[in-house]
């Protein structure tokens, strides 16, 4: 899984900086930031409905059925409230940055290398039946819900910034 998406360009957006720091145009800054972000959140809503309206297989039936489920939130839509962008325009990571924030998921969500998002853009959810650790179930959806959204954005989003980046040089000259 592609753990996050950056539209980086670092070494025009580092030029830009300093020539706009140099000129110090604190609106052309603001203004290049906003343009930055605004080409990420089509890709934002898009992963949001995206994994919102997933189809995860139930398991099998077997047995006797379960007992009540031991979390009263929903999956997807706490994993879609989790999805944030940033833009950054300092030396570090300069450009836009589309990430899952692990801090905006519960702990049992969010556990390390294995954890909720990744295993569902992987298809395969494995877990606990009902919280008993000692059952598991494995269900199935379809495979790469981040993968693909971020695919069929990426050459939109990169011609928008690569525009905004026109834009502002020729602002600066």
């Amino acid at each position: 899984m592609i753990r996050d998406v950056r539209l980086l360009n670092t070494g025009s957006l580092l030029e830009l900086q300093r020539r706009l720091r140099a000129a110090g145009n604190e609106n052309i800054r603001s203004s290049m930031q906003r343009r930055i972000r605004r080409a990420a959140e089509p890709l934002r809503a898009d992963l949001q409905s995206s994994i919102r309206g997933l189809n995860i297989a139930p398991p099998p039936r077997r047995g006797r059925p379960g007992g009540p489920s031991p979390t009263t939130r929903p999956l997807r839509a706490t994993i879609a409230e989790a999805i944030r962008i940033s833009v950054r325009t300092s030396a570090g990571g300069a450009g836009a940055r589309v990430w899952i924030d692990r801090a905006r998921l519960p702990a049992d969500l969010s556990n390390g290398t294995t954890d909720m998002p990744t295993a569902i853009n992987t298809g395969r959810i494995r877990h606990p039946v009902y919280g008993n650790r000692r059952r598991w179930v494995q269900q199935n959806a379809a495979p790469g819900w981040w993968d693909r959204t971020v695919r069929a954005h990426t050459p939109r989003m990169e011609r928008e910034v690569a525009r905004v980046l026109d834009d502002v040089r020729s602002r600066l000259t």
